[in-house]
């Protein structure tokens, strides 16, 4: 294997550590787990049959290869699966095939469950152990229910556990699930052990075997804090609103609220977890460390228990309470430790910064308003395994401070009242208090702070790798472009845009023949974040989800494992993931969470900026997702997000800030929807006062997929565009065409009127070519990738799919596209993929001419896929030379590039034609 080649055997190796080493322990008594060997294990649930790999929608759809399911996993290991029970099961999915749902936004999060019978419950009864999978999916565009079937447990489901747990005395629950669920049914049941296991991606199966086994010590800590019911989390009753969301619980979200306001109300707290052996932690800062800018912490963890482990050491900080009112613990650091023996101790050193104590004071109440300060008083620590059980380690005392002084920006437009604590004798009451308004307006402040415009020069003779080679500066290139040019540059293609990797979700910078003659390459994103996204039926390897991956609270592992996802992504040909995912858990229903990492900021950041460091080591940029406060996905293009400006920055922001000064993120992908009465794809105080000016971002901004704009005071509309770029916002993601798409936008318009100047363009043109100074594409544009790279990354596996194999068809005038019978290869197992522009939405059905000499009694089968999703099975009998036509409903499609796959089941079948159509 060349240095160029995946290691596959390490990349499976990585992302099976990551997946076991996610997964929470919650319950372990009388020493249920692990499994020993040549056990006799019952295993119930039909999600034990087929496993959730990832949720569904962009962040889940990787077209991976085999995924065992957790009983495959288990009939691997050296126990004893009772086979009857196996046997019951298969009969029953036999005549209760697993239900795919609809399609987008459709599918059910749960399956049907087999009934208990009493035939079942022997199999439990005669087992040294039973195992009882529960499965919940996730996706795009949906939210969870707070029902059975939803976040809660179906009746089928809860008689399941209660009649196993009656029968077996050693009764372990397996959640393979996006994120948390109710877990009140483990009070009610009493489980022996309980194991959340997430959606671990293809190695996730295997990696639930190596916990239940022991081979894996489990290590993995709660990223959420679970409460007893949907009602206790104070985001509750402001969320799911088709118009308008007001985040009262501010600063309060999960364990800050509870820990704070509800400790009674907690089931399990925030990074709790348990391991097969026991630990003892023990921290105390150093002395020296209390006069400077920093707290050093000195921290010793002892393995006191029998079994090899690793502990994860969370720091929380109490700061004064002051003017401002603070959460009673806040997460400042943690780390995992090394694999500790029993008996075995492990003393390391770390430093939180002052500027991790900060808050934020929009107001001015601390006399230092839209200022980062340090209020006087103590700052205590307190360090643990989770944030409920951490121990104090000391104190600091600080005086009141300016940490960065900063400018008001995104504040709320609207009044509305959030959360102020008030000490009560022993405990914090909720009071409430205003939130403080904007009194800046972005417009004047972007009016103040236009971009002088180049001098447009026409075409000088100058490549875009003449400024990689520093023959020529940017703006001296820039000022080659014309104002169609600059127009143009902002507008990506997609998805399956036939201009860069096959199956991809977008292409932006060099799309048109003449931003191509001036050497600007077609660069290239994919779908992410549990690993790449090709619609084509090109193979990828499937991640653990971004809730598995916090989960670890392995920044080191998390890092190495993204690395290999960088180099799979480059010898794809892709210079850019779309993710991570790192919006805020806020509320436990919203159907994205599996993607996204925590309820809180401090870790989603940091897991978030190891991921982008790990791709950037092979070129490879992460674009951190959505920024900002894509909360729920109900109404998620229209749903008003209002926010106090320092909610904003110290918990919905601050993550991206982390990924960003940390992670060195250079791409970044707007929401659908607004925040304080801007669509955040055209907010200028989001795109450059905060993003830009404050964090010192140089990399570009993109829109989400067909995402609107406003201007203010209006409503999001998808023909205004000029506000996104006016925001430095440098590309609208997507159209069909970047040059037929003059008509579906107002730049040129605005142009023309001056609310929009060449200077903005040609600053956002220089966002978007700086990236590409920074991407493989300019590179593999240019010769300057060497022949062995080129050979792995144009090597492919059976079904993969490469741009250059693919033909393109367009429709018609009629808006119909023909596939000739010759076109066609219809054998048994193979695929014929082809790549079809459609330059009107609409509903489009499909029309097949077949036959086949055989008799009447032959069946063969045709699978039609649309965007590597099955939307038809179209399956004739012989016809005895007779030629047939079926006419099936395809799909509802948008104007643009997609991909129809036909797959043939048998041999023996002709085709004369294939006529696609809209209706």
């Amino acid at each position: 294997m060349n240095r160029f080649e995946l290691d596959m055997e390490q990349y499976r190796k990585l992302a099976r550590q990551a997946a076991a080493d996610g997964c929470v322990l919650l319950k372990n008594e009388a020493e249920a787990l692990p499994f020993k060997k040549k056990e006799r294990i019952a295993v119930y649930g039909r999600i034990a049959f087929t496993y959730y790999k990832s949720g569904l929608g962009s962040g889940g759809l990787v077209n991976t290869g085999r995924v065992d399911s957790i009983l495959e996993a288990l009939q691997a290991e050296d126990l004893v699966l009772d086979e009857k029970l196996i046997s019951i099961y298969e009969a029953w999915i036999q005549e209760n095939p697993f239900d795919e749902g609809a399609g987008w936004g459709k599918v059910p999060w749960s399956q049907k469950e087999m009934p208990v019978t009493d035939e079942m419950l022997t199999c439990a009864a005669d087992a040294d152990a039973a195992v009882i999978v529960i499965g919940r999916t996730a996706g795009e565009d949906q939210d969870n229910t707070d029902a059975p079937g939803g976040y809660r447990l179906t009746e089928e489901e809860e008689q399941l556990i209660c009649q196993v747990c009656q029968k077996n005395a050693r009764t372990i629950v397996v959640l393979n699930v996006g994120n948390i669920i109710d877990m009140s049914w483990v009070e009610k049941y009493h489980p022996h052990a309980v194991l959340y296991t997430w959606q671990g991606g293809q190695e996730g199966a295997a990696a639930v075997a190596d916990v239940l086994t022991g081979r894996v010590n489990p290590s993995g800590r709660l990223t959420d804090t679970i409460a007893g019911k949907i009602s206790d989390y104070p985001s509750d009753s402001c969320f799911g609103s088709e118009i308008e969301n007001e985040y009262r619980e501010d600063i309060y979200v999960g364990y800050r609220y509870f820990e704070t306001f509800a400790r009674d109300k907690v089931q399990y707290p925030f990074g709790y977890g348990l391991s097969y052996t026991t630990f003892s932690i023990e921290g105390k800062i150093v002395p020296e460390s209390e006069k400077s800018n920093h707290t050093e912490l000195e921290i010793r963890v002892c393995n006191t228990g029998d079994t090899a482990g690793r502990e994860v050491v969370q720091v929380y900080v109490q700061l004064p309470q002051g003017r401002l009112g603070q959460p009673l613990r806040r997460l400042t650091a943690f780390y995992k430790t090394e694999l500790l023996q029993p008996g075995e101790s492990e003393v390391r050193r770390i430093q939180v910064a002052d500027r991790d104590l900060a808050s934020y004071d929009e107001s001015g109440v601390t006399g230092c308003r839209s200022a980062y300060i340090l209020e006087e008083g103590q700052y205590a620590f307190y360090v643990g395994g989770n944030v409920r059980d951490a121990v104090k380690a000391g104190e600091c005392y600080r005086n009141a401070r300016i940490v960065e002084q900063l400018q008001e920006a995104l504040a709320p437009t609207k009044e509305f009242r959030r959360i102020h604590p008030v000490q009560s004798k022993d405990h914090m009451e909720i009071s409430w208090e205003k939130v403080p308004i904007r009194t800046v307006d972005p417009q004047e402040r972007r009016s103040e702070e236009l971009p002088e415009e180049l001098a447009q020069t026409g075409n000088a003779g100058w490549k875009l790798v003449d400024v990689l080679d520093e023959k020529v500066d940017l703006d001296t290139f820039t000022a080659q472009l014309s104002d169609e040019d600059l127009i143009e540059i902002f507008r990506g293609e997609g998805m399956c845009s036939p201009k860069v990797t096959a199956g991809t979700a977008a292409a932006f910078g060099g799309l048109t023949e003449s931003l191509r003659n001036y050497g600007i390459p077609a660069a290239c994103c994919a779908d992410g974040p549990s690993g790449i996204r090709m619609d084509c039926g090109t193979r990828a390897f499937s991640l653990p989800n971004g809730t598995a991956l916090g989960c670890t609270f392995d920044q080191e592992l998390v890092e190495e494992l993204y690395t290999m996802t960088g180099q799979e992504i480059r010898l794809n040909k892709i210079d850019s993931l779309l993710g991570p995912g790192m919006n805020i858990h806020r509320h436990p229903l919203n159907g994205r969470n599996f993607e996204y990492i925590s309820e809180d900021p401090y870790l989603t950041g940091k897991i978030a900026a190891a991921q982008v460091r790990g791709m950037n080591r092979h070129g490879i940029a992460g674009t951190i997702k959505h920024f900002c406060a894509n909360n729920q996905e109900k109404a998620r293009s229209r749903a008003n997000s209002q926010v106090s400006e320092r909610a904003l920055r110290e918990i919905y922001l601050k993550g991206f800030e982390i990924a960003i000064k940390e992670g060195g993120a250079r791409s970044v992908m707007t929401t659908y929807g607004p925040v304080n009465g801007l669509w955040t794809s055209g907010s200028y105080d989001l795109c450059t006062t905060i993003l830009r000016k404050e964090w010192g971002f140089d990399g570009i901004v993109m829109t989400d997929w067909w995402a609107v704009a406003n201007y203010e005071g209006q409503s999001g509309d998808k023909y205004t565009k000029a506000p996104m770029a006016a925001a430095q916002n440098d590309l609208f993601m997507v159209t069909a065409d970047a040059i037929d798409s003059v008509q579906e936008d107002d730049m040129q318009k605005q142009l023309e009127a001056g609310w929009l100047t060449r200077g903005e363009l040609q600053r956002n043109a220089e966002n978007i070519l700086g990236f590409l100074l920074k991407s493989p594409a300019l590179l593999h544009l240019n010769g300057r990738i060497c022949q062995e790279e080129l050979d792995a990354m144009n090597r492919k596996e059976e079904g993969d799919v490469l741009a250059s194999d693919l033909k393109y068809l367009n429709d018609n005038a009629n808006g119909c596209i023909l596939i000739h019978g010759e076109m066609l290869s219809p054998k048994s197992g193979h695929a014929d993929v082809f790549g079809i522009h459609l330059k009107k939405e609409g509903d489009y059905r499909i029309c097949m001419k077949m036959r086949t000499q055989l008799g009447g009694l032959a069946q063969i089968p045709v699978s039609v896929y649309c965007n590597n999703t099955l939307k038809t099975m179209i399956s004739i009998q012989g016809s005895e030379g007779k030629w047939l036509e079926t006419d099936r409903e395809l799909d509802h499609m948008m104007a643009g590039n997609h991909y129809i796959k036909f797959y043939y089941g048998a041999n023996g079948l002709e085709i004369d034609q294939i006529r696609i159509y809209r209706m």
